[in-house]
């Protein structure tokens, strides 16, 4: 199944100085792109558009997904899916723990747990210490179980920061391919334009102080 994220008129204000002004459709595997510095409002944007939005802040707009209007509902209902620029992988879990956490009940669970894990490069992770796992691989862990809870859509919000150059590039290229091959729309926030993907997609730029 394939997915599409639609930006209504989106407008993001703190008290009198306006933050964001988005307006955009996101198709199933393509990628929005929202560029700014930091302190431009980028990240307000995500808080918004996942359910999470500080009462500080007046926003105006609708998140639409799927022609379904999901503004007024709360965070865990949208079916929007989160990655950060740390993993935040669950201490006391086991690796396999983490990617079950999310996932929806079904057959066969861990099933597909391990698979996914294999087709990733981690085949036998699953009884694995996050502790233990190195920064790629808690990025594949982390990429994983987002995808494992079967969002509609996914918020990107520089996940690929902390990483160093070749292994940036790898994850980076890894995340954009599972989410085409899943059909799901994206939004990534970056203030580094190579994040962008490297076969196009749309971005928009935000700039004023404060978010």
């Amino acid at each position: 199944m394939t997915h599409r994220l639609h930006l209504d008129g989106i407008r993001i204000a703190l008290g009198d100085v306006p933050l964001v002004a988005v307006d955009a459709e996101v198709g199933p595997g393509e990628v929005l792109t929202v560029m700014g510095p930091s302190g431009s409002g980028k990240s307000t944007l995500l808080a918004f558009l996942a359910g999470f939005l500080d009462p500080a802040f007046r926003a105006t707009g609708r998140v639409l997904l799927d022609g379904e209007d999901v503004t007024g509902e709360p965070a865990e209902r949208r079916g929007i899916g989160l990655l950060f620029q740390d993993p935040l992988l669950f201490p006391h879990l086991s690796v396999g723990g983490n990617l079950l956490f999310g996932m929806p009940a079904g057959a066969d669970r861990r099933g597909r747990m391990r698979a996914a894990l294999a087709e990733a490069g981690l085949d036998g992770f699953a009884d694995r210490d996050p502790a233990t796992l190195s920064g790629g691989q808690r990025a594949r862990v982390a990429l994983l179980r987002l995808l494992l809870s079967q969002p509609r859509a996914v918020l990107l919000d520089e996940p690929f920061a902390r990483l160093d150059a070749p292994l940036r590039r790898e994850i980076r290229d890894l995340t954009f391919a599972r989410l085409r091959a899943a059909g799901l729309p994206a939004v990534l926030v970056t203030h580094d334009e190579a994040d962008r993907p490297t076969w196009g997609g749309t971005a928009v730029h935000v700039g004023a102080e404060g978010g």
